[in-house]
């Protein structure tokens, strides 16, 4: 009988890369393709093309692309505009190409939820942090935030790679903190209506 279980090897190591892609969307298909290609990790079954030259060359430049794009002042906040639903895509993807031995509907149900979640939470940290820095720094830091999210995504990325339940720890940790600093978040006071009352 087929259970979650199955596929938890794999399972683990798509909740690291899909954190990973909460902080750059695009290196850690690259680190996913350097490592499917020499091969350290044995991807499902139809994201065997991961492991071609074509593809670690196609990442490398889209990684690079980038990773340089960040370091435009203007261009950063618009690449966080769009990374929210493109984030949550790529974990979701990232999360579905390395679990095997399970049915379709469960693999892509999984990926989605915790892969898709996964992402989409360490984005939306990350989006928060680039917010406050705009805001007090009029975007002179956002260059810092833009190097710790790339160190991030490496680091994820090769712990993921190599230790994948470290990694799987260090995510689930990152995310309840991300998910408590945003419930604690103070709400704004509403605005007094007395003074416009006559």
């Amino acid at each position: 009988m087929e259970t979650v279980w199955t596929g938890l090897p794999g399972f683990v190591v798509g909740i690291g890369l899909s954190a990973a892609c909460g902080f750059r969307i695009l290196l850690p298909f690259l680190g996913l393709s350097i490592a499917v290609f020499n091969g350290w990790i044995q991807p499902a079954p139809e994201f065997q093309w991961l492991g071609t030259w074509p593809a670690v060359i196609a990442f490398a430049t889209a990684s690079a692309l980038e990773i340089g794009a960040y370091t435009i002042p203007w261009m950063d906040n618009l690449l966080d505009a769009l990374a929210a639903p493109l984030s949550v895509a790529a974990g979701t993807v990232a999360a579905a190409s390395v679990v095997s031995d399970v049915s379709p509907f469960l693999k892509w149900s999984i990926a989605l939820i915790a892969g898709g979640g996964m992402a989409g939470v360490v984005q939306t940290g990350t989006s928060l942090l680039r917010g406050l820095s705009t805001a007090s720094t009029g975007g002179a830091g956002n260059f810092l935030i833009a190097t710790a999210e790339l160190v991030g995504s490496a680091m994820t990325t090769l712990l993921s790679l190599l230790l994948p339940l470290l990694a799987f720890a260090a995510a689930c940790l990152l995310a309840l903190l991300i998910l408590w600093k945003i419930l604690r978040r103070p709400e704004k006071p509403p605005r007094s209506t007395a003074n416009n009352a006559h």
